[in-house]
């Protein structure tokens, strides 16, 4: 057994997000090409007397320490199944804004099970860790992929993507953080009340979109900008009216195109090039509609053992 085990897993952000109707369970079906980016949380492990999760870092606050954290959740589901006990201490250090809708939680959930997996010295496969995560949570497979990928079912069902270049992107950090479960309330609340039609096939899966599919693969920023969706933002903006304000800041100061990162409240705006961003940035900031605006790049690895 190794002394102390770092990855280092990114963040995401949902290019599309296509939401079916709930499910018998309470899910609903999604069409979800998630875009890992260059924002990161590190997970460290090491042996201990008992499971312990401690955080530091930006709203470390907000983060559980119990057994309701994924990390723990993830560090007793791979003791499980090998038939031994968890004692491992598992530190995060967060820099994936909390709360946010970009995977945070996901995130060090992936990256305790790598990082348990490699102190533990048990060798699983790819497919094996893959198969953990979709029992931790939605986004939690996407995190150890990274990179780029559909995810439909719950969005645990993924087939990674090409992508073809570098996209450059800001993230407005919001103040307080919203609550998956009641976005996806809310989404309810508002496709009940809508007077649409019932598709044709109701029990069909959402599918991707052919355009922005094509975009990813030949890395153009201008045409992936006019196909971003979220059919979550209306929830998003029903709860937190003030995000309008801050998309259009952004849009304003010359990003392509912009949407609610997931869930929300992070904001997330695509540029043509670094020096957009920065400008992007710069008025967000400058604006006082959100607390940080984050610049970075997009795929990034998933989850990676760094030390």
């Amino acid at each position: 057994m190794q002394g102390a085990v770092t990855v280092r897993v990114p963040a995401k952000v949902n290019v599309q997000l296509a939401v079916g109707a709930a499910r018998p369970d309470g899910f609903h079906d999604l069409a979800n090409v998630f875009l890992a980016v260059g924002l990161y949380d590190e997970i460290t492990v090491t042996p201990a007397d008992e499971l312990r999760v401690t955080c530091a870092g930006p709203d470390a606050h907000q983060v559980p320490l119990d057994t309701t954290n994924l990390a723990a959740r993830a560090a007793i589901a791979l003791a499980e199944r090998h038939g031994i006990e968890p004692r491992v201490h598992i530190h995060i250090d967060k820099d994936i804004p909390v709360a946010g809708g970009m995977a945070g939680g996901s995130a060090d959930g992936a990256g305790a099970l790598l990082a348990c997996d490699a102190l533990w010295s048990l060798g699983s496969s790819e497919a094996e860790l893959l198969a953990i995560c979709a029992e931790l949570g939605s986004d939690v497979p996407f995190s150890l992929l990274g990179g780029a990928a559909l995810g439909v079912g719950r969005g645990e069902r993924l087939t990674p993507l090409a992508v073809g270049g570098t996209f450059h992107w800001v993230f407005a950090v919001a103040d307080g953080g919203l609550s998956t479960p009641a976005v996806y309330a809310e989404f309810d609340r508002l496709t009940s009340a809508a007077d649409t039609p019932a598709p044709a096939d109701p029990v069909a899966e959402p599918a991707a979109d052919p355009a922005l599919l094509a975009a990813l693969r030949t890395g153009d920023a201008t045409a992936l900008a006019a196909t971003l969706t979220n059919d979550l933002q209306p929830a998003a903006l029903s709860l937190r009216p003030s995000l309008a304000t801050t998309l259009a800041t952004g849009t304003s100061a010359g990003a392509l195109a912009a949407l609610v990162s997931g869930s929300g409240p992070t904001t997330a705006f695509l540029t043509k090039d670094e020096e957009s961003a920065a400008t992007v940035a710069e008025a967000l900031l400058a604006s006082g509609n959100c607390l940080t605006a984050r610049v970075t790049s997009a795929p990034a690895a998933g989850a990676r053992v760094v030390s």
